[in-house]
């Protein structure tokens, strides 16, 4: 029903922000781990929104871009977790370490979320890990495009493979890759060692 929300941010608490849009205030509730990357009070924010009814109450939950609200909504779907314990597990895991920890069957990881337990986090892991891929973790498909098309896509992949198996996090594979200003001329093993170079800063 909404898509999206787009106004200015006027107020934030532990797990809801008010945003201003059309002289109407909206509580969205989001994940913790969205409050950090979150422009300042005052500043306009668009958030990608889940709308939620039910017969005792109306809630909308929000995300900065689609990909975390398509997580959500992954994670809703699975047997046993609703809206607030999937907004738990992404309070716990940013959604990129939940697609690693499901594409490498870590249900440790998941199940230190709230109200999640290790059986739980099995069956998240079982119902998504068809559903769920590496290059989702790769920049959006407009940003892939203005980088040179799938080709570049492709090599961001295998880079960030190539960076999981030396033992870094998928998080930190991801976040390193998408600092490569990656080129159609780039190999593998250009954006694997730009992406090292980034590694060691962070």
């Amino acid at each position: 029903m909404i898509s999206y929300i787009k106004g200015l941010l006027v107020e934030t608490f532990e797990d809801t922000i008010v945003v201003e849009a059309g002289n109407i205030g909206y509580n969205i509730h989001v994940p913790l781990s969205l409050l950090e990357r979150l422009p300042k009070v005052g500043n306009e924010v668009k958030v990608f929104t889940y709308f939620q009814v039910r017969e005792d109450a109306m809630s909308l939950y929000g995300f900065l871009n689609r990909q975390d609200l398509d997580m959500f909504k992954q994670l809703i779907g699975v047997n046993g977790i609703g809206p607030k314990g999937a907004l738990g597990v992404l309070s716990t895991l940013t959604p990129d370490s939940l697609r690693m920890a499901i594409i490498s069957g870590d249900a440790k990881a998941i199940s230190k979320a709230p109200g999640i337990g290790v059986k739980t986090a099995q069956r998240v892991i079982l119902d998504l890990k068809d559903r769920v891929h590496i290059e989702d973790m790769l920049p959006q498909e407009a940003e892939t495009e203005a980088l040179g098309g799938s080709l570049v896509g492709q090599t961001g992949k295998e880079a960030m493979e190539a960076l999981v198996a030396l033992g870094y996090s998928g998080s930190e594979a991801a976040k390193a890759v998408r600092q490569v200003e990656i080129t159609d001329e780039m190999t593998v093993e250009d954006v694997l060692k730009a992406s090292l170079k980034h590694l060691s800063f962070l």
